[in-house]
């Protein structure tokens, strides 16, 4: 299986992202060490916009797995779905599975990776996607305010009797090339099974208290790679 690897210069939200540092490591060597360590993927394709991220790599964490794509002019910019990234870069590859990751899930682990990868390679599979997910059981509202998976304060359920919400947590997606043009070009395909992660490894850092709540937890944990 081939792992995709999107990784791009600049962030809107937190300026620099890809290099702050967590624990002494760019952001971007937690989810790639993770990659690199699974005996599942046999290469991992980092398409990218950055010359920095490109030397980085080359200088620091080069392994025979890496394969750097950069990305050509026509897929620059924040607004460029990601799914026509994938696609350009599974026309290059003559692979039939991969796995979409990012690097904004640094404590996504090799063994959460590798029992996802054996569920999809198992032959009783019989979805055509993986996509990772966490399960809220909380008091949901929508835009206007309107409750979603409750009935508000004119019956006050216990918040473990609440029907649960799936949030798509964007730690992996897993999909055949055959899955991605039948679905129209998405990695989620026409008949996905949601993978459910816990809270801990989905940690996904798209504000800046995100990296201390990431901080903290590889403390804790004495999260090592």
């Amino acid at each position: 299986m081939i792992a995709l690897l999107p990784i791009k210069q600049n962030s809107e939200r937190i300026p620099g992202k890809t290099f702050k540092e967590i624990n002494g490591k760019p952001l971007f060597y937690y989810v790639l060490k993770s990659l690199i360590d699974s005996n599942k993927i046999s290469r991992i394709i980092i398409n990218t916009d950055s010359n920095k991220l490109t030397k980085s790599i080359n200088e620091n964490y080069f392994n025979k797995k890496i394969y750097i794509v950069d990305r050509p002019k026509h897929l620059l910019g924040d607004f460029v779905p990601m799914n026509e990234i994938i696609n350009h870069d599974i026309s290059i590859f003559n692979e039939e599975n991969y796995i979409q990751t990012h690097i904004t899930n640094p404590l996504l682990t090799t063994t959460t990776i590798d029992a996802a990868i054996d569920f999809f390679n198992n032959k009783n599979f019989s979805n055509d996607s993986i996509v990772s997910i966490n399960e809220h059981r909380n008091r949901f509202y929508d835009f206007q305010k309107t409750p979603i998976n409750h009935l508000g304060e004119s019956a006050i359920e216990r918040t473990q009797d609440l029907k649960p919400i799936y949030e798509e947590n964007s730690c992996f997606y897993i999909f055949s090339k055959q899955s991605f043009m039948k679905s129209n070009m998405n990695r989620i395909g026409n008949n996905p099974f949601y993978y459910r992660l816990n809270k801990l490894e989905s940690i996904d850092i798209d504000y800046e208290e995100d990296f201390t709540i990431a901080k903290a937890l590889m403390h804790f944990y004495e999260f090592k790679k």
